[in-house]
């Protein structure tokens, strides 16, 4: 297969050492998650600390769809993360990304950033309700969400694992991570309330964030809270049955190690 290789203008990072660490990828570096969709791991490359994705390969109507017609998820978070800081939205700095590809098909992809120690993400917030700054965090966390909108941003991977948080003197600040599912364009008031909708079935999750929304964009709380119930119990409905469907059908699937 030949290999594509796009690195950032301002980045250290050189094609032979790149191309080392993925070449080792398998055997070295500390892993996030399980693994089971796609792998992520930190490496280290002359010395700084990167976050390397690994794509899964994807099915076989989807190789040859981002062999032709799509970019693929590696490229897309490289420009999309680009985008965002352009935009004033923070997120791991975007260093590279590398496609492997044949003739008609495509075949597995990688996505480097900047390594980025923050402090916790939202999912503390669901997980820890009596956690210190509680309320804070959730407003802030509110119009920074505000500000993607604001910015014709649609993330629709807007769940909790999926924004970073540092603390910082003066408050806290949000970095996107996972960045290859966006759109660009003005959103509408439901798309809006609908982009909360991954983030908590928990209600008085919603009761705060819809309070701190309805103030941003000088609405009715009870308007915005009922708006936003809709659409998070539509979410978690529709999950429930996804998954569902998926245990019944696909019990022979067993995760990764």
């Amino acid at each position: 297969m030949s290999v594509t290789i796009k690195i950032h203008k301002n980045s250290a990072l050189s094609k032979d050492s790149l191309m080392k660490a993925i070449e080792n990828f398998d055997h070295e570096g500390e892993m996030i998650g399980n693994g089971y969709r796609n792998v992520i791991k930190i490496l280290t490359i002359d010395g700084q600390r990167y976050n390397i994705k690994e794509f899964k390969v994807p099915n076989l109507v989807n190789k040859i769809v981002y062999r032709f017609f799509r970019k693929s998820k590696a490229e897309r978070s490289f420009l999309y993360g680009q985008r965002l800081l352009d935009l004033g939205i923070l997120t791991p700095s975007p260093e590279a990304y590398i496609e492997y590809k044949s003739l008609f098909v495509f075949g597995k992809s990688y996505y480097i950033s900047k390594q980025l120690e923050c402090d916790f993400t939202i999912r503390k917030l669901i997980d820890e309700p009596e956690c210190d700054d509680y309320d804070n965090i959730l407003r802030q966390f509110t119009q920074f969400t505000y500000e993607l909108h604001e910015n014709g941003i649609h993330f629709l991977d807007h769940s909790p694992g999926n924004t970073l948080i540092k603390k910082t003197s003066t408050g806290y600040d949000f970095y996107l991570v996972d960045l290859n599912r966006m759109e660009f364009k003005t959103l509408t008031y439901d798309e809006r309330m609908a982009n909360f909708a991954r983030l908590s079935p928990k209600d008085y999750m919603l009761d705060i964030i819809s309070d701190e929304y309805a103030k941003l964009i000088n609405k009715p709380h009870d308007e915005v809270r009922e708006r936003m119930y809709y659409f998070s119990q539509k979410f978690s409905s529709g999950f429930k049955k996804k998954e569902a469907f998926k245990k019944k059908y696909y019990f022979w699937r067993k995760k990764k190690n």
